[in-house]
């Protein structure tokens, strides 16, 4: 067992190793998440002390505005003016993807190699979309776009089908966003193990370091612009009421 592989195990309080699998309980995966938050939260702490009237000192604050430009621009070019109001929900989703694909990189696993965690964010981001969709359009009329345009008669029978399927499909929004982090966050370890096996003279799985951090990278952004396609889709700007309607149907 190599020394990341100690520390995991050690992290993982009270999880072991099944083969090469690291497995990790829920207090394991709760102290991994704290590892991240702390990690989030120390940059950000020393970030802090770089914000001055009018000029940033210091790399990190300097990074923490290009990050928060980054977002902002994301949110309103996809979601519209009002989107900036959706910053700190995106960013923090950004951050804890981010800083948990980076731990990802150094461990045997991390909270975003884990499916529970990630369905976790992805119920979190759903729910959220659906509660701003009510606070926007009502509750009725929230769930009325679920049966698409208004039918008569017997066709009535084609908005009840409609409706369970936009059921379906917003529960599926679920299970897409937190099986693609999963596959490619947890897939990134299956792959490296795979090619270390190929021979003990070189660790090939290194290799792949590269396309890790573009993985680690693409992921955070990946779960961020769809939460923000689906904001977009419920909600619209305070004087355009018909907009919404536009695109809810």
């Amino acid at each position: 067992m190599d020394i990341t592989s100690q520390l995991s195990t050690f992290l993982a309080a009270g999880g072991g190793e099944e083969g090469h699998k690291v497995t990790v309980n829920f207090i394991g995966t709760m102290v991994y998440f704290g590892l991240v938050l702390a990690v989030v939260f120390g940059l950000l702490s020393v970030a802090r002390k770089g914000f001055r009237p009018g000029v940033f000192q210091g790399r990190l604050a300097n990074w923490s505005e290009q990050l928060y430009l980054f977002i902002e621009n994301l949110c309103v070019s996809i979601i519209g003016s009002h989107g900036r109001k959706y910053v700190p929900f995106i960013i923090t989703f950004w951050l804890i993807i981010f800083i948990s694909n980076l731990v990802a990189l150094f461990f045997p696993t991390s909270p975003t190699a884990l499916l529970s965690f990630n369905l976790g964010m992805a119920i979190i981001s759903i729910f959220y979309v659906q509660w701003e969709g009510i606070k926007q359009n009502g509750f009725i009329g929230h769930f009325s776009h679920f049966a698409g345009p208004k039918l008569g008669g017997a066709l009535v029978l084609i908005s009840v089908m409609l409706f369970f399927i936009e059921l379906v499909s917003e529960t599926m929004k679920m299970v897409s966003l937190s099986l693609r982090l999963y596959g490619n966050i947890h897939g990134g370890h299956e792959a490296v193990h795979g090619m270390n096996q190929i021979t003990s003279a070189f660790p090939m799985g290194e290799l792949l370091i590269p396309v890790k951090m573009l993985t680690v990278v693409v992921q955070a952004l990946i779960f961020c612009l769809l939460t923000c396609v689906y904001i977009s889709l419920v909600t619209h700007e305070p004087h355009d009421e018909h907009h919404g309607e536009a695109h809810a149907h």
